[in-house]
């Protein structure tokens, strides 16, 4: 799922800046699997969460400025009966439909390899 890759990335792009072993820009893309110019969008969307992210040519690396901690925490369990109702505005019926269907398609679906 997209949003753990991108939590993942973001997690080793924080460790490896702030060990101050990102390399060039080119390395460090090359590191977190991503283009420079999407390293480059990573790091601007830190820096407009307050992120100090500088670069040193000398050193070649990405590193803060200033002490910086990235913490993201994610939580998944099944929903209780009560919320299920809370958030489909107590018609759970239409999900129960919906599923029903679903698995109807994809039961006639074949995936290919």
């Amino acid at each position: 799922m997209k949003i753990f890759e991108y939590l993942d990335r973001i997690g080793k792009m924080h460790k490896l800046v702030q060990r101050r072993r990102t390399g060039t820009p080119e390395e460090f893309a090359r590191q977190l699997g991503v283009s420079r110019t999407s390293l480059y969008e990573l790091i601007d969307e830190l820096r407009s969460r307050g992120a100090p992210i500088s670069y040193s040519k000398a050193a070649k690396t990405y590193y803060y400025t200033e002490p910086f901690d990235i913490s993201v925490t994610c939580s998944l369990r099944p929903m209780t009966y009560l919320e299920e109702k809370q958030v489909s505005g107590g018609n759970i019926f239409d999900k129960i439909l919906f599923f029903r269907m679903l698995s109807t398609e994809i039961r006639g679906t074949v995936f290919q390899c």
